[in-house]
C-alpha cells in the first residue's frame, strides 16, 4: 500500500528545524501536487531549497515544516512562486497512486496543506491564527482557541458469502475500477456500527462475524480507514443504493477484477479474498 515505504522510515514527530540546501518542498494549487514525472511514469523528483537559493529573499526564514523521511525533512513555503521552479508541474493527486516514498510524502503533505490552508483565520472569532512552535497546531491569539490536524475515520468493507464478495464501482466519480463498500463514521457511533450501517445503507444487507484486517491512512481524503471483513446475516439479495454506487454485485474469487496498482487497502484485501487468506 501507498505507506508501505520500507526500507524508508516515516517520522511525522513535529521538530520545525530550519531546512538546508537539500531540504525538499512540495507544493499544492487547486488539489494538485507539484512534482516532476519521471520518464518510467511510476516515480517522481521533488524540488529542493537549493534550487530557489539567489531566487527567494527570505528562503530560509519563511516556511512550515510538514515531517521526515529517513534523514530528507520535507516542508512547505508559504506564497511561494513555482514559475521559479522550471521542470516540475502540477498534477493531479491520483498520479501519486505509485508505492514509492516521495509519492506517499507529496500526498501526506497534500493532507497537511489542505489543513493548513483551512485555518488560516480562527472559526470562532474571524482573526488570523498563528503557528505554534512547540506542536503541530493552530492557535488564535485573540480568543485562545487551538485546532489540530484534523482525520475523518472511514471502513472499507469485505461482505462475504462463502466463496463470494461484493464489489463495487462509485456513482459519479473519476475512479471508475472495482473497489469495496466504503463510508465515513458517524457521530457517535463505533466503527463497527459504522461497517454495519454502510452495508445497510449501500447494498441493503445485514451482516455478522465482523473480523478487522487492517488500517491505512488515506491522505487523498484526509482520512484514516479501517478495513474489515464480515459475513452476509440472512438474505443475499442486494438492494443497491444507486446516488452512492453506480454498480455492486457478487463475485467469485476467480471473478474479481484488481485495481491497476497496489496503493490501496481495498484493493489488497480484494485480492486477500481472491487467494482464499482473508480472516476467518
Amino acid at each position: 500500500m501507498i505507506q508501505d515505504i520500507a526500507p524508508h522510515t516515516y517520522h511525522n514527530e513535529y521538530k520545525p528545524v530550519t531546512p538546508d540546501g537539500n531540504s525538499i518542498i512540495l507544493a499544492y494549487e487547486n488539489g494538485k501536487c507539484f512534482f516532476h514525472k519521471k520518464e518510467d511514469d511510476v516515480s517522481i523528483s521533488l524540488p529542493r531549497f537549493r534550487e530557489l537559493e539567489g531566487n527567494v529573499s527570505d528562503l530560509y526564514e519563511n516556511y512550515i515544516y510538514l515531517f521526515s523521511i529517513d534523514q530528507e525533512r520535507f516542508y512547505l513555503i508559504p506564497g511561494l512562486d513555482t514559475s521559479l521552479l522550471p521542470g516540475y508541474e502540477f498534477h493531479e493527486t491520483r498520479e501519486l497512486r505509485y508505492v514509492q516514498y516521495l509519492a506517499f510524502a507529496t500526498v501526506t503533505g497534500y493532507q497537511l496543506w489542505f489543513w493548513y490552508k483551512n485555518r488560516r483565520f480562527c472559526g470562532c472569532c474571524g482573526k488570523p491564527m498563528k503557528h505554534d512552535t512547540k506542536e503541530r497546531m493552530m492557535y488564535c491569539p485573540s480568543c485562545g482557541r487551538r485546532e489540530y490536524p484534523v482525520l475523518m475515520p472511514a471502513v472499507i468493507v469485505g461482505i462475504t458469502n462463502g466463496d463470494k464478495i461484493i464489489c463495487s464501482k462509485d456513482e459519479g466519480r473519476s475512479f471508475k475500477q472495482y473497489a469495496l463498500i466504503a463510508g465515513f463514521a458517524e457521530i457517535g457511533e463505533t466503527i463497527e456500527e459504522t461497517v454495519q450501517r454502510e452495508v445497510m445503507e449501500e447494498v441493503g444487507l445485514k451482516v455478522k462475524n465482523l473480523r478487522y484486517y487492517k488500517s491505512q491512512p488515506w491522505s487523498f481524503s484526509g482520512t484514516l480507514l479501517f478495513g474489515f471483513f464480515c459475513d452476509v446475516d440472512g438474505e443475499d439479495t442486494l438492494t443497491v443504493d444507486h446516488e452512492e454506487l453506480s454498480i455492486a454485485q457478487w463475485f467469485e474469487r476467480d471473478q474479481i477484477i484488481g485495481q491497476d496498482n497496489n496503493s490501496s487497502l481495498t484493493n489488497e484485501m480484494m485480492m486477500v479474498f481472491a487467494a482464499g487468506k482473508e480472516p476467518k
